[in-house]
């Protein structure tokens, strides 16, 4: 029986998650909500429907999909995969979500693993928790494998403090016993299709690297890298005031993320175990 995937949302990492999946030898499609994108992946031989979460999708989409994965953000109204195509999900034998680690909250810079409570602050972080329940709920009526995968700050290709630094946006900023936790797309698309084919229960798994560090380390690695000058440090309570809300919003929590489940339960071994292997694989692509 061929193995098929089918991802809601073709993003940044949905789409790395569907050309490893391609390159193993499964059957993938999804959805995006762009007709020009839809295109362009279909003349890279992923199959592409175009959902924006106004109406369902036809039965014949999934195609008979055994694994269904969903990487769109819920928004005020809900996960829209969950709300107008639940019974072609209940057809699958696995499901997995891409949520957020900020469903943790705020910890001061404390560590966080699976099993602590849940507290989230910001109303995306809310929403991502109420989402995940939903995808909980959705897999016991149908009896199917559920991961859910709770993902930090993501950078790979094209999106990461390398671009900010060649750009000149790169900021150094100094809020004392601040932490990020961050992953690489990689290693995202190469947990989530651990979790595909290794025999287990399904769970709740944070993707994290296994060094969360301050943006500031991170900006100052990228410039020695790119042989630029290292950006001075701006104090939080200088910068603060000039930032948009959203931005604020990033530096309003503070959390060290564990990952030592991922790598127990799917065997998962980080291709890129911190930002510096991240970042200098990036620059060694020009």
């Amino acid at each position: 029986m061929t193995k098929r995937l089918f991802i809601f949302g073709l993003g940044y990492s949905g789409l790395e998650i569907a050309k490893l999946a391609k390159a193993s030898g499964w059957a993938v499609a999804g959805t995006c909500t762009g007709v020009e994108k839809a295109e362009r992946l279909r003349a890279q031989g992923i199959e592409t429907h175009l959902f924006d979460g106004t109406a369902p999708l036809p039965a014949a989409a999934l195609g008979g999909a055994s694994h269904i994965l969903c990487s769109i953000a819920p928004g005020t109204m809900g996960d829209p995969a969950l709300k107008l195509c639940g019974p072609l999900l209940r057809q699958a034998q696995w499901l997995g979500y891409l949520s957020t680690t900020g469903v943790y909250g705020d910890h001061g810079g404390g560590w966080v693993d699976e099993d602590t409570p849940p507290t989230p602050g910001q109303p995306r972080s809310i929403e991502r928790l109420a989402t995940e329940r939903g995808w909980q709920a959705m897999a016991r009526e149908a009896g199917a494998t559920l991961d859910i995968f709770r993902l930090p700050g993501i950078y790979g290709p094209g999106r990461s403090t390398l671009d900010q630094v060649t750009a000149g946006t790169a900021r150094r900023i100094d809020k004392p016993g601040q932490f990020f936790s961050r992953v690489h797309v990689a290693d995202i698309a190469g947990t989530v299709l651990k979790a595909m084919v290794a025999p287990h229960p399904g769970g709740l798994y944070n993707v994290v690297d296994d060094l969360p560090v301050s943006t500031g380390e991170v900006v100052a690695f990228a410039c020695e890298l790119l042989g630029r000058p290292v950006p001075p440090s701006i104090p939080w309570d200088e910068i603060a005031p000039t930032m948009s809300p959203m931005a604020r919003s990033f530096y309003a929590e503070s959390r060290r993320v564990r990952n030592e489940r991922m790598k127990r339960d799917l065997g998962v071994v980080l291709r890129y175990p911190t930002y510096r292997e991240g970042l200098k694989a990036i620059a060694a692509l020009g």
